[in-house]
């Protein structure tokens, strides 16, 4: 690798950087190129270098970001309870030590209603990224008929019971909301379906 093209990589890395953070920190509409530009220590003018637009960029960006998170806590639950890791996925997931972090992991909190805001590309690279959730997640449950349903449903409470606990992080409600979520969010993942897979 020549010395540009590995300046030109180390850029590219440090714009990404300064992405992730700005979707995490302010959501994507709320982050701007320059922002971004500055974040990495880099002017304006070199973004297009780099990415084709905004959407280029926030879309990588999203799909990274969730990708590396997702995988960060599938691999620390398999290694941490190999046993249960779906059900380890959903503790670490709805901790409060997860909800209360100074630097976000999930950036699904912070992207949603954006991406529901602005579309596309957004929707389609979020949608490719929550298959691959849902799909590695029923894979942790092992074989079973109802799986992927299972999948599904606890992602879902594990989201939105995040998100609102976030909400009103530091009440009574929002430690309720992560403690109902893990609980109930256990017995779903304990469920049986009449099959008895």
């Amino acid at each position: 690798m020549t010395q540009k093209t590995e300046q030109k990589q180390k850029s590219h890395d440090a714009i990404l950087a300064s992405a992730a953070g700005l979707l995490l920190e302010r959501g994507i509409q709320a982050s701007s190129i320059m922002d971004v530009m500055k974040g990495a220590g880099l002017t304006v003018g070199g973004f297009y270098g780099h990415f084709e637009s905004k959407e280029h960029l926030f879309t990588e960006t999203l799909r990274g970001t969730a990708r590396s998170a997702w995988n960060k806590l599938l691999g620390k639950a398999k290694e941490d309870a190999p046993q249960a890791p779906a059900l380890k996925v959903l503790e670490r997931y709805l901790s409060r030590k997860h909800r209360d972090a100074v630097t976000l992991a999930c950036p699904l909190p912070s992207i949603t209603a954006d991406v529901s805001r602005a579309g596309e590309p957004y929707r389609s690279a979020l949608e490719a990224e929550l298959e691959g959730f849902v799909q590695s997640f029923a894979e942790l449950l092992g074989p079973g008929a109802r799986n992927r349903e299972k999948a599904l449903a606890a992602i879902a409470l594990m989201y939105g019971a995040l998100s609102l606990s976030r909400a009103v992080r530091g009440t009574k409600l929002g430690d309720e909301l992560l403690d109902a979520a893990r609980r109930r969010g256990a017995d779903l993942l304990a469920a049986k379906d009449a099959a008895g897979a």
